[in-house]
């Protein structure tokens, strides 16, 4: 009897045109949904991983492609901007940094949600918050490194491949007309002239003097310790904690707890995510919140495998993707 039923089902189904909605190449569309991993009291406190290196590109695989960063730490803002109980925001950052642009849209999109919201931002810094890494962390009222974090790296690098010398050992050349004598400027074919080299290295000094800059407006470093800073080091947690560039050292349930304590909520406060897909015994440390629905049945995305493309980067190049 339930084998006819299910044929009847199906044959209704075939015939009235109303097939079940399948995806088997998911692409990030899905809604967000709020998914609660701990605390039961009414007030919440949101956490966002920022995972990965910062751009405002949509990572594009044969027949699956996931929103940029950007665009998933952006839009959980501008979710959680509905939701008068979220009182706290923890970001989790795992980031050696990314383009110039990209960080610094992230950081003005935090800057606006604390105005529009006034809530409370804790950085929870993981492995690396390096670079624009660090950049997006300026907005936050508490800074919280990892015991082994690595991060600083303030400062801006100009990346673009070069192949004028290769060009010269198999004899091969490439004709460029242009415009103006600067036109070709960074051309990876022809070394840089004098005037184009000091160009961009004006360009580099302006967006690194933009980064010391936020780093003084938002936090006390002396200016020793700032010397030492703009020389774009790395640094460990407990260095990084004797210059000025973070305010405690932690883990993710103790930012959490910080993030309670700064907004004077319990600390019982509801602790949520929003992500595109339910994860069973769900942690804090779950960073698949920009994830697809599920994994592509194909999905190749050689990106990683190559550098960053050319232009000006917040980033410590070594922990690049």
């Amino acid at each position: 009897m339930k084998k006819i039923f299910l044929l009847i089902l199906l044959a209704t189904t075939l015939i009235c045109g109303c097939q079940p909605k399948m995806s088997l190449f998911p692409d990030g569309t899905d809604p967000l949904l709020e998914k609660t991993i701990q605390g039961e009291a009414a007030d919440k406190v949101l956490v966002i991983s920022i995972d990965g290196t910062i751009s405002d590109r949509a990572k594009r695989g044969l027949f699956a492609a996931r929103p940029s960063l950007v665009q998933e730490v952006s839009s959980r803002l501008k979710l959680a901007e509905k939701d008068d109980a979220i009182k706290a925001v923890v970001l989790k950052i795992n980031s050696p940094g990314g383009s110039v642009t990209a960080s610094d849209v992230l950081y003005n999109e935090l800057m606006l949600f604390k105005k529009k919201t006034g809530a409370k931002i804790v950085v929870s810094m993981m492995d690396v918050a390096a670079s624009g890494g660090y950049y997006v962390s300026l907005p936050a009222d508490e800074i919280m490194a990892h015991p082994t974090t690595l991060t600083g790296s303030i400062g801006v690098i100009f990346i673009r491949p070069k192949f004028d010398g290769l060009m010269d050992k198999i004899g091969v050349s490439v004709e460029v007309s242009k415009s103006g004598r600067n036109k070709d400027m960074g051309f990876p074919f022809k070394p840089d002239t004098p005037e184009q080299k000091e160009i961009i290295n004006k360009i580099i000094t302006n967006y690194a003097n933009r980064f010391k800059t936020l780093v003084q407006k938002h936090r006390s470093v002396s200016k020793t310790n700032m010397e030492q800073v703009s020389t774009a080091q790395i640094f460990s947690a407990d260095g990084a904690k004797k210059v000025g560039l973070v305010d405690s050292i932690g883990y993710v349930p103790d930012a959490v707890a910080k993030a309670c304590e700064l907004a004077g909520i319990p600390q019982n406060a509801k602790v949520i995510t929003y992500k595109r897909k339910t994860y069973p015994n769900d942690t804090l440390y779950n960073s698949a919140s920009s994830q697809a629905v599920a994994p592509a049945l194909i999905n190749i995305d050689a990106g990683h495998l190559l550098p960053p493309k050319a232009g000006f980067h917040y980033l410590w190049y070594p922990a690049a993707e």
